[in-house]
């Protein structure tokens, strides 16, 4: 079987609380971990909610990263979603796992896009654009 995709979705448990809470840290961490990758950052949003919190996305040409906070509980919710073969997935995880102090993590890896068939464009580019 041949797939478009991989998707990481990662749960981190009993995390720094302050590094969970401080959006510009939670950025720049995530940046940093698609450059470690092998990815290509095209594209980031991150919000801090009140009290605490914080939500964000790095959109990468692969496809994104994205994590949920909740400092309360020490938790953080991690989605690393990519296409092809040249990204290395499990060096930004480790990364974040070391730089938010996770002290647990559990991954489910999710191929995404399953096609049964050989891989080959169904559609031709100017195809799917008039479409």
């Amino acid at each position: 079987m041949n797939y478009l995709g991989n998707h990481l979705l990662v749960e981190l448990y009993n995390c720094d609380i302050k590094t969970i809470n401080e959006v510009s840290r939670i950025e720049e961490l995530l940046l940093e971990a698609v450059k470690i990758s092998g990815a290509n950052a095209l594209n980031s949003t991150f919000h801090k909610f009140s009290p605490h919190g914080v939500s964000g996305v790095v959109v990468i040409s692969e496809s994104h990263f994205s994590i949920h906070t909740w400092p309360e509980y020490g938790y953080c919710a991690l989605d690393i979603f990519t296409c092809g073969t040249e990204i290395k997935s499990d060096l930004a995880l480790e990364y974040l796992k070391e730089e938010l102090g996770a002290g647990g993590i559990s991954v489910i890896e999710v191929k995404r896009g399953i096609l049964d068939f050989p891989v080959k464009l169904l559609y031709k580019p100017e195809e799917v654009v008039k479409k």
